[in-house]
């Protein structure tokens, strides 16, 4: 029988003593109505946050930037009605016993190719001024510029404003959405940051603009509140990419990223036991990036089910249990590969997932499908 008490010993993350070791990542609602979260998305938070997750955090949440996206059913971090919805998240979280934090999010340029939820098309969009390193080139024409200084110090003092608003509003630290294709991330992609500035050229400089928003973002917190960035090698329109190709290159893509201090790196892959590179080692990506970096790591990719994210929200498939792997997953933690465990769509479908694994109730847990969340949503805390 898989011993799990590791997932359960207190972790130190800035100022914070975690209980466990269990997270509940960001994963988008698409249920705040002008980008403001209801009482329902409140009540969601927390319900994990009782399930037993230590940390909680939020969706993806948008920056005051004009282009930093607009999606109207996702989060914005913007507006007094926003702000109160989000108020609300942070104390329902902390009266049950978590910290919470917000992903602070800029889309960027929206990279064009196939729409991997709908297969519809992704394009640019002109009327938002969307920005990125360099712009993007297409068979026939380049859509826009890459940015100015000016433009990137805009989208800096956005993301500290974001940061200093987090602190007002009671969360405990920041997350930055670094990864997934959107800005930070078209920074460090090298497909995407053509640049031959300080913010371009070599792998070093890629992580210039993420070093920058993370001083900037620093510098907004009270001494001790975490400070989180999130990464991943894969993106929303091309699941084979790299963000480097060898672990010297992602440290080399990442020093100016621990220079600039950050407390915890959350690394994204859809699939937790798949190695990071080609080179005979089995490490995932939280595992590489711990061992170039030594900052503290968290992973995620399907802990307990049998298929990814995308096989359940763009095909309707749903997601069987995989208990035997978590053997894998406990094999990986005892020999320090990572810190913490990001559980989404098994405490989606089962919010007291950490408890029931603490017991040793892996027979109660549950399998997740595309309905499960619509059910989360509609469930209220129970006392």
């Amino acid at each position: 029988m898989t011993d799990f008490s590791p997932l359960f010993t207190p972790f130190e993350l800035g100022k914070f003593t975690l209980p466990n070791r269990i997270v509940f990542p960001p994963m988008g609602l698409q249920v705040c109505e002008g980008g403001v979260p209801g009482e329902e998305a409140a009540d969601y938070y927390a319900r994990r946050a009782q399930g037993g997750a230590s940390l909680v955090i939020t969706e993806g949440v948008y920056i005051d930037h004009p282009s930093s996206g607009d999606n109207p059913l996702l989060g914005r971090f913007h507006g007094e009605d926003a702000f109160a919805g989000w108020r609300n998240v942070a104390a329902k979280v902390h009266a049950k016993g978590s910290i919470c934090v917000p992903e602070l999010w800029h889309v960027g340029l929206i990279y064009k190719g196939p729409d991997v939820l709908t297969g519809g098309p992704l394009a640019y969009r002109p009327e938002l001024g969307q920005v990125s390193p360099s712009g993007y080139i297409d068979p026939d024409n380049k859509v826009c510029e890459g940015m100015t200084q000016a433009e990137i110090d805009e989208v800096i003092a956005a993301y500290a404003r974001g940061t200093r608003k987090a602190v007002e509003l009671g969360f405990d630290g920041i997350e930055l959405h670094g990864a997934h294709g959107y800005l930070i991330d078209q920074f460090l992609w090298k497909a995407l940051n053509h640049r031959t500035d300080r913010y371009g050229g070599s792998a070093r400089a890629r992580g210039q603009f993420a070093a920058e928003v993370i001083r900037a973002c620093r510098a907004e917190l009270e001494p001790g509140m975490p400070l989180i960035l999130r990464l991943s090698q894969w993106k929303m329109v091309d699941y084979t990419a790299r963000l480097a190709e060898t672990p010297q290159e992602l440290e080399e893509l990442l020093s100016l990223v621990v220079e600039a201090g950050v407390d915890l790196i959350d690394c994204s892959q859809r699939r937790f036991w798949e190695p990071a590179f080609d080179d005979g080692s089995d490490l995932n990506l939280a595992g590489w990036v711990k061992k170039v970096t030594g900052v503290p790591t968290c992973t995620i990719g399907s802990i307990g089910l049998d298929s990814d994210f995308f096989s359940n929200l763009g095909e309707g498939k749903t997601s069987g249990l995989d208990l035997p792997r978590l053997d894998d997953l406990m094999r990986r933690f005892d020999r320090g590969d990572f810190d913490l465990v990001a559980v989404g769509r098994s405490m989606i479908a089962e919010p007291d997932w950490p408890k029931l694994v603490q017991a040793g109730r892996t027979d109660a847990l549950k399998p997740f499908s595309p309905k499960a969340l619509d059910e989360a949503l509609m469930a209220h805390v129970t006392e």
